[in-house]
């Protein structure tokens, strides 16, 4: 059974109801160097190491993703995290800095030997650039630039849990979609239903959580706790007692950028 854990578990990002959301800004800019993939003006990866998916092609997600080197990666702890990029020459480099979401792992190439690098949508990088200056930034290639952690924002969007595909009583897997602020997960439980237990899920790769228990009784109640400022979130009764795989439930809260 355990070993099912490594081959169908997906994503859990979480925030914090009580958190303010810009305890995780970084008013400090470090140096890194980004590149691009995919099409000029394309939208970024398919799916990626974080377990999102689809997700990635749809708004406020799309043209908005990018892969990062293991420093930032952290063995899929990074996932979900936000930061601005911008570069720096004025001959090209607009003063604009891209917000970037945390989708996907480089590990080789220009993101190998502890290196910091961003590897950007290709419609991401162009916005650096200065009005009408996108493709010939591109042409670049390498491109040195600096970067900082900025929250993440979701405006109207509330916390929301996809039940992974293949999930059971036996074995439950999820998704935290649209999580303001941190963007990142420390740990995260759930509770059953007629119980004070909270029962720890556990990190497997990327962004991806999984729980071996049972028989598991909803509705679930769901813990989270964010990596960067241990911020939690504990949403109610939130996955119904008559859940289903495949299925998104949404909850009532999440951080409330300012």
């Amino acid at each position: 059974m355990e070993g099912l854990c490594y081959t169908l578990v997906f994503c859990v990002l979480v925030g914090s109801a009580a958190a303010a959301a810009a305890a995780v800004a970084d008013p400090h800019w470090y140096p890194a160097t980004a590149t691009w993939y995919g099409s000029p003006e394309g939208d970024g990866s398919d799916g990626g190491a974080c377990g999102y998916g689809s997700l990635v092609d749809v708004k406020p997600f799309r043209a908005r993703v990018g892969a990062v080197s293991p420093v930032l990666f952290k063995g899929g702890e990074g996932c979900g995290a936000c930061y601005k990029v911008k570069c720096l020459d004025q001959s090209i480099c607009s003063r604009r800095a891209v917000t970037v979401i945390i989708t996907d792992e480089c590990p080789g190439g220009y993101c190998s030997n502890g290196r910091t690098h961003f590897d950007l949508s290709g419609a991401a990088f162009g916005r650096m650039a200065v009005a009408g200056g996108g493709g010939q930034l591109r042409n670049r290639g390498e491109l040195p630039v600096i970067y900082r952690r900025t929250p993440c924002k979701y405006p109207g969007k509330n916390i929301a849990f996809h039940v992974n595909e293949g999930s059971t009583d036996y074995w439950l897997s999820l998704l935290v979609e649209f999580e303001d602020g941190d963007g990142d997960v420390g740990s995260m439980h759930i509770r059953e239903a007629n119980s004070n237990e909270w029962l720890e899920m556990t990190h497997i790769w990327g962004a991806n959580w999984c729980i071996i228990a049972g028989p598991l009784q909803g509705p679930f109640s769901v813990k989270l706790t964010t990596l960067s400022t241990g911020k939690t979130l504990s949403a109610r009764d939130v996955i119904p007692r008559n859940w289903t795989p495949k299925a998104t439930y949404t909850s009532r809260l999440n951080f409330r950028p300012t």
